[in-house]
């Protein structure tokens, strides 16, 4: 199966057209949006050192208070087929973290698990890594398409969440998003999807979309509304996000 619409890669805010692809992405993107907020929120806090897991090209690495932590990025040597490259980190086969055990009290690992055949293989080695107290925060996607053909693998419920991370103390599941964002979102990818026609009739079509504008501009603003206010229902959310104690 070929993928028609495929992720953009997602990069740090360094320099100026960084920072405008980065924060301007937010805007449209839902999940990186969901997911830089439940970041920003927790990662700050997070001390020593710190595992990025499945790190692509390090995005979130700047949310880390530089003077009291140590950041350890990994990921498989493929990742170039996800169009990531980055020369500072340390490459892994997917399931067994080369570091030592209870190294790390901090972990951090984004839209990761979906990507991965033997999830609970690195579940596993995530604890294995993490000391006595450590946090863990971690994203997995929820209503998302099916991307990175075909390296995406699974969808996982809370309570699958909650089986996967059992052997931490802690573990706490937040919806991000609620149905009515999820919806907008949809919406929001549709409109940009057929601006990349594959098709003749694709191309005929886009007059039509040009002219459906105002109302993905309404769909943006409705977006970002069930994002901040949190309107709708949560059963049906963009994603998850893990915070789990060891």
């Amino acid at each position: 199966m070929q993928e028609g619409f495929r992720p953009v890669s997602h990069t740090p805010p360094a320099g100026f057209s960084g920072r405008l692809k980065f924060y301007g992405r937010m805007l449209l993107d839902l999940q990186v949006l969901t997911i830089y907020r439940d970041l920003k929120a927790r990662m700050p806090s997070l001390t020593g050192n710190v595992l990025d897991v499945g790190c692509g090209e390090s995005p979130y690495k700047h949310l880390l208070a530089s003077g009291t932590t140590k950041y350890f990025g990994i990921d498989v040597l493929d990742a170039c087929k996800f169009d990531y490259r980055n020369p500072d980190i340390t490459p892994f086969n997917g399931e067994d973290i080369p570091f030592e055990s209870d190294m790390f009290s901090g972990l951090i690992c984004t839209e990761v698990l979906e990507h991965v055949q033997n999830y609970q293989k690195l579940i596993d080695e995530m604890y294995r890594v993490m000391r006595k107290g450590g946090k863990g925060i971690i994203t997995v996607p929820w209503s998302a398409r099916y991307h990175y053909i075909p390296y995406d693998f699974f969808r996982y419920t809370p309570a699958s969440l909650k089986t996967m991370f059992a052997m931490f103390s802690e573990v706490q599941i937040k919806p991000r998003g609620t149905d009515l964002a999820t919806i907008a979102s949809k919406i929001i990818v549709l409109w940009f999807r057929n601006l990349l026609p594959s098709t003749v009739w694709g191309w005929i079509l886009i007059p039509f979309w040009i002219a459906f504008s105002p109302v993905l501009f309404f769909f943006i603003v409705l977006a970002h509304l069930c994002v901040n206010l949190n309107l709708g229902s949560e059963d049906d959310p963009l994603g998850y996000t893990i915070v789990v104690i060891k």
